[in-house]
């Protein structure tokens, strides 16, 4: 594609495009402005905070890792067209993904390590830059830390490869992994032109329309989630702690709701959230809204002053 450029109409130029002179460019221009990637062409109301680049696996370092406002984890791996490895691009990032899923089985180590990438950038905590770039308060950060969580346990990322130019090979099978895998991939193909001063990017996203089909396919099969549902193949010993904890909480109040969501069972009074019950390898309980004093008797303060209180049973 050639871009044409005027002024009032005059002195119209023609701009060829540019090439990226190496692939720590891309990843550097991602990481300063995540917006190239049009996530809008999955969900309208999509933004990436990419929280690190070169995150460590014992795969090898992962470009970009990012996050969205529902917990989301996104895995980005930069390539250029020139590069000989670009047929083995898909391999190598899923590879990556089967690592971080892998070495990270502890999710506070996970956290952590996003911790120490987000204070050496903005020189503040990771849950102060969630909180400052989507627009939360305090009481809404254990929400989303407990869905990152999930999402890591599960190994349920979203891959996207970000490249110059993408071939009909690697499209095909974006496609076909879309319809059939659990996880989305996606590509993106970014057109890069400079004008004096000015860098023009025109992004592409490939991947999404697939996967937008088969949601639209299945939208009237709503499933409806039980504690059967969440307990199946993960910490069934559990089970009668879990039926007897639900059994008083019915039994302490009648406006008392026990309901089992997608991620989670959240316990509720009326419309207000009282604590969610999170069943992986173990029971967690999340408390998302606590006075101070009720964190230091868990022995747990965080940096907000309002951290989540967490209690397990394995």
């Amino acid at each position: 594609m050639t871009l044409i450029i005027s002024q009032n109409g005059k002195d119209a130029k023609r701009i060829a495009r540019t090439s990226f002179g190496n692939e720590a460019e891309l990843q550097q221009y991602i990481h300063e402005n995540p917006e190239v990637i049009p996530l809008n062409d999955i969900d309208e109301d999509i933004r990436l905070l990419i929280l690190a680049r070169e995150f460590y696996t014992e795969s090898g370092p992962i470009d970009a890792v990012g996050v969205d406002a529902t917990g989301q984890l996104y895995l980005i791996e930069t390539k250029l067209y020139k590069n000989l490895d670009k047929r083995y691009v898909v391999a190598q990032v899923l590879d990556y993904g089967a690592s971080l899923w892998r070495h990270y089985n502890d999710f506070d180590s996970f956290r952590a390590a996003l911790d120490g990438k987000v204070q050496e950038k903005w020189k503040m905590s990771l849950e102060e830059k969630l909180i400052e770039f989507f627009d939360l308060s305090p009481e809404e950060i254990p929400d989303l830390l407990s869905s990152m969580r999930n999402n890591l346990d599960e190994g349920l990322f979203k891959f996207v490869v970000l490249m110059d130019q993408l071939h009909d090979r690697l499209k095909d099978l974006l496609r076909f992994i879309n319809r059939y895998s659990r996880f989305g991939f996606y590509a993106v193909e970014v057109e890069y032109y400079k004008h004096d001063s000015y860098e023009i990017m025109i992004p592409r996203l490939f991947g999404a329309e697939v996967k937008k089909d088969t949601d639209v396919s299945h939208s009237r099969e709503r499933r409806t989630y039980t504690a059967d549902w969440h307990f199946q193949g993960k910490a069934e010993s559990l089970r009668p702690i879990y039926d007897l904890l639900e059994e008083e909480l019915v039994k302490a109040s009648s406006d008392i709701a026990v309901v089992p969501v997608k991620y989670y069972i959240s316990v509720k009074s009326g419309s207000h959230k009282l604590f969610s019950i999170w069943i992986t390898s173990s029971l967690g309980l999340y408390f998302s809204k606590c006075k101070r004093e009720e964190s230091i008797t868990t022995g747990r303060t965080g940096s907000l002053g309002k951290p989540p209180i967490r209690g397990q049973l394995k």
